[in-house]
């Protein structure tokens, strides 16, 4: 079955946005040599880690892709059982539409900001969105559903339709009572999980990517991520922490053995000294006691240099460890704060759904009563001009019959009862009319009110929104304060070794 056009053109485009390759590809198959891939992942890491795997042939190439893939994976055995090595090397279009998948959603964890997706279309950003909300929604089951949803429009599970039918038909309108007092809620959950933290942010970017990325789901799997990434380095310094102890063991062993020669050198000496041996040896055995002596204060120094990186990388550690702990518990409140901020916008989409669904359902009413009042206040104009033009044609015959007989006379006087009926009917009609234009005028005004209140609301609820984006970004600054750290340790440990 063939890829699904729209998706396989959007992944294409964001390969070509990463600017990994020269000229811009226009089909998928031309990344079978896996070179854009190995581009990709240095560009993520910031780093020339795949320069030499370059120069390698294919199967390598595969092989250090495959294992990035299963390094980076919510669990170490989905890259492999997902993306298959040997049809990487046939070069099937599916599997390289399912790596570019994986590094798209790992780059958008990793440093991609809402902003840097405006340089795509909207429809392309459609796409994307898409897929990177699949992958959110399936990341449990991604080996039997992602082939699907590469190849055609997979349907949504009942979770995830639910969730989608949410987010893409947003809520714009909800009663004004009810929503007053969520929108008290929320300020006191934003207040409460940022206290300390100026919580004037922008509101999200008008961009499907920048929605998704700004989604309380997004936002936790990167926390997580990142939170998983301390670890992961606090766990290296330890280890390096260890191998520094043990370094500093073996040297303090080497210096007991050195001291217990020494001291062995002075018995000889002492006792040679007792002897009277000839200068000559003396003088060796004081030069090569001498030589002991150096090398004994060389050992000493180096011990006492590694006890003190020993006591710099312990309080290193006891900082990171720190830093670790008070990020664990900022992870699980503002966790907690999204769990709440997403039930609240679940209830807000409930009341809003609600209030517009009554809206429509009074909007249509307004919309059957205007049409029926036209149509009446049409079909009166219209026997008005009938009316008219009868009274007209029997003013025309009296005045023709104004000297004829008596008898005539007592016939024109029937003609005259007629046309003041007719008068009448059409001064009723006219009433009528007036009264049917006065309903249109009210039907019209309250058509307006109505629309006016809707766009209202939507306003009110868009503001609301953008603010709960606003409170995202300023949990999201609790967790880059802890990386800068990290880096800084990192920095200090490389200048160390350099």
């Amino acid at each position: 079955m063939p890829l699904h056009g729209a998706r396989a053109a959007a992944l294409l485009a964001w390969v070509n946005s990463t600017r990994v390759c020269t000229d811009p590809l226009d089909d998928l198959s031309q990344l079978q040599d896996c070179s854009v891939f190995i581009g990709i992942i240095n560009k993520i890491h910031r780093s020339e880690e795949g320069e030499s795997v370059l120069e390698q042939p294919l199967p390598e190439r595969i092989s250090f892709i495959c294992a990035f893939l299963q390094k980076h994976c919510k669990h170490k055995s989905a890259a492999e059982n997902l993306v298959s090595a040997q049809k990487l090397l046939e070069g099937e279009e599916l599997a390289l539409a399912k790596v570019a998948v994986l590094l798209l959603y790992h780059t958008s964890m990793s440093c991609k900001s809402p902003g840097d997706w405006n340089e795509f279309d909207y429809k392309t950003q459609v796409e994307l969105a898409s897929i990177l909300k699949f992958v959110l929604d399936n990341e449990e089951s991604l080996n039997e559903n992602l082939e699907t949803f590469l190849q055609r429009k997979a349907p949504l599970s009942s979770s995830s339709a639910s969730s989608s039918s949410s987010e893409e038909h947003s809520p714009l309108l909800s009663l004004p009572y009810k929503r007053e007092v969520r929108f008290l809620e929320l300020q006191k959950i934003a207040s409460s999980s940022s206290s300390g933290t100026n919580n004037m942010f922008p509101g999200p970017p008008s961009s499907p990517m920048g929605d998704v990325m700004q989604t309380p789901q997004f936002q936790l799997r990167r926390l997580k991520k990142q939170l998983a990434v301390e670890r992961e380095n606090r766990d290296e310094l330890e280890v390096e922490l260890a191998e520094n102890r043990k370094l500093i063991t073996e040297k303090e062993a080497q210096i007991t053995m050195m001291q217990q020669r020494i001291d062995r050198l002075a018995l000889l000496n002492e006792k040679q000294a007792a002897d009277q041996l000839e200068p000559k040896e003396m003088e060796e055995l004081r030069e090569k006691n001498e030589s002991l002596m150096v090398r004994l204060h060389e050992a000493l120094k180096q011990c006492q240099d590694l006890k003190t990186e020993k006591g710099q990388m312990d309080r290193k550690i006891n900082q990171l460890s720190e830093e670790n702990g008070d990020l664990s518990f900022k992870l699980r409140e503002i966790a907690s704060h999204l769990v709440q901020l997403q039930e609240a916008l679940n209830e807000l989409s409930e009341e809003h759904n609600a209030a517009l669904a009554q809206s429509q359902e009074k909007q249509g009413q307004l919309e059957s009563e205007l049409r029926a009042a036209l149509q009446e206040k049409k079909c009166s104009e219209e026997k008005i001009e009938i009316l008219q033009g009868k009274i007209s044609l029997l003013e025309d015959q009296l005045a023709k019959l104004a000297d004829c007989s008596a008898q005539e006379k007592g016939e024109v006087m029937g003609d005259i009862l007629k046309l003041e009926e007719l008068k009448q009917e059409v001064s009723s009609l006219a009433a009528k009319g007036a009264e049917l234009q006065a309903t249109v005028l009210r039907l019209e005004e309250e058509k307006q009110l109505q629309e006016a209140a809707l766009q209202s609301e939507r306003g009110r609820f868009e503001q609301e929104k953008q603010q709960l984006g606003g409170l995202v970004a300023s949990l999201q600054s609790s967790l880059s304060e802890s990386h800068r750290a990290r880096e800084r340790l990192e920095e200090d440990l490389r200048a160390r070794e350099a």
